[in-house]
């Protein structure tokens, strides 16, 4: 006799089986998408706006082609080096994610199947390539490049990935607290960005002087899309449609628009004007410090770490950096050592702060001993156990530390290597001229009339020189095309 429990739509069948949630599968779905936007198009308009004209192709590109390559690597060997069975405390077992018997079965955590969690962890994986992209813009030769990005995701992000991730890694078994990627996405990318941008080199010098936005209106465009993707950026990594994810959305948005503010304002105290691209930053490190923490702390921890992480990392970026010969020397195009790394680490000492005991047992499950782990400092101090708010913090600062060390490693023998088979930046030639050169295209030829270099050897892509039609005037307000 069927079943009369539930409707007819919502009976267990082959394609929807008795363990599968249709409500927590849908949205981890729309979440991932959502994510996926934030790089496809958000980083690509953000960083094409954001730079000179000349490297508009080039810096869009370099995004758009790390999201195409990781996906393939993902599914090939990278997922389950992150989330599957442990080859040791740190990293995964290398294997593909491509079967459907495999990607049919129940996740690993979540009630959906394998190929949804594949695919909302993968635009976790590119979005952080992409942002180590953003300390690079401006020099770094493409090729060099395409061979970055997978060695980068393998080598790196899949060690980093599991050890605070995945149930069996080190980090993970010992409580360390990163909701949403403070540290695998945001600390990984900074630091491996600025470690890049050391070996790479630097910008040349009259673009390190001066390098202004070709469309701040497209940037922030970029920047928007940045913003509202964090909805699904931490409010799916609960893996469940719950109320904490709920908390965890609200959240977000609290310390974004508490960091945009406080930087606005220190740009106006100190500068004297108010500025898009500091709203920009300011916007970038709230979303940044509260990932971490996003379904674990209050709603007044959200608009405390939003203060800090307006201010701590303007601080660095526009005092301290400005002052330190040792960070002038790395020409990081985007500042992703502030925004990312700097506000990464500031979540994840502020979330072993602030960490709610209650909060993590919604987060974690409730199978979860939070009397011993997932306590913030203040908490312990409030429950007269101050051992384990402080052995929070010391895991927090741990997972700060194997990020920090293990990203200087392995980014630096990882572009060792690559230069031995390719440079890691253009010549100064080819920095001169820029996307032409790169790629033989330019962003804005609309219609025939953008700035081609029609006496260079750079004057065509490989496509070939093709004829667009011009308008020609009929009257007023008339065009004919021909």
């Amino acid at each position: 006799m069927a079943d009369t429990s539930f409707p007819p739509n919502l009976l267990p069948d082959e394609a929807s089986p008795e363990w599968m949630n249709k409500g927590d599968n849908a949205w981890q779905l729309t979440a991932a998408t959502l994510v996926g936007l934030q790089t496809v198009p958000g980083l690509i308009i953000l960083y094409g706006g954001a730079v000179k004209k000349k490297w508009a192709v080039n810096s869009a590109f370099m995004a758009f082609y790390a999201f195409a390559c990781v996906l393939i690597c993902w599914v090939g060997w990278g997922y389950r080096m992150s989330f599957g069975t442990k080859l040791v405390p740190f990293w995964g077992r290398a294997n593909v994610a491509l079967d459907q018997v495999y990607l049919l079965d129940p996740a690993f955590i979540g009630k959906f199947p394998q190929a949804t969690m594949v695919f909302f962890q993968f635009v976790f994986a590119a979005i952080t390539v992409v942002l180590i992209a953003g300390a690079l813009l401006g020099r770094m030769n493409f090729y060099a490049w395409m061979l970055f990005v997978p060695l980068w995701l393998t080598f790196s992000y899949t060690f980093v990935a599991f050890s605070i991730w995945c149930p069996s890694g080190f980090l993970a078994k010992a409580g360390i607290i990163d909701y949403s990627g403070g540290y695998v996405i945001h600390l990984s990318s900074g630091v491996a960005g600025f470690t890049a941008a050391y070996w790479v080199g630097p910008r040349l010098t009259k673009d390190r002087e001066r390098f202004p936005p070709n469309n701040i209106l497209l940037m922030m465009a970029g920047a928007g899309l940045l913003w509202m993707g964090w909805t699904g950026f931490n409010g799916g990594d609960p893996y469940v449609v719950s109320v904490d994810a709920s908390l965890a959305v609200l959240n977000t948005h609290v310390c974004t628009a508490t960091s945009l503010l406080t930087w606005l304002i220190l740009d106006i105290a100190v500068f004297g004007k108010a500025s898009i691209i500091g709203a920009v930053q300011g916007m970038i490190t709230g979303l940044v410090c509260i990932t971490p923490a996003a379904g674990v702390v209050q709603g007044w921890a959200a608009i405390i770490m939003g203060i800090f992480s307006g201010s701590i990392p303007w601080f660095t970026m526009m005092v301290v950096h400005k002052k330190s010969e040792l960070l002038q020397k790395v020409d990081d195009t985007m500042a992703v050592l502030h925004t990312h790394a700097i506000a990464g680490s500031l979540g994840g000492i502020l979330t072993g702060l602030f960490a709610s005991p209650k909060l993590n047992r919604l987060f974690y499950g409730y199978g979860v001993d939070v009397d011993s782990t997932y306590v913030g400092l203040f908490y312990g101090l409030h429950m007269g156990e101050v051992s384990k708010g402080f052995r929070q913090i010391g895991i927090q600062l741990l997972g700060i530390v194997f990020v920090l060390v293990f990203n200087v490693i392995a980014t630096s023998l990882i572009c060792l290597v690559v230069q031995l088979i390719v440079p890691l930046r253009m010549s100064d030639e080819d920095m001169e001229i820029g996307d032409e050169a790169a790629h033989g295209e330019e962003a804005y030829a609309i219609w025939g009339q953008g700035d081609k270099l029609e006496n260079s050897r750079y004057g065509s892509s490989v496509y070939g020189d093709v004829e667009l039609p011009m308008p020609k005037p009929r009257g007023a307000g008339q065009v004919e095309m021909t």
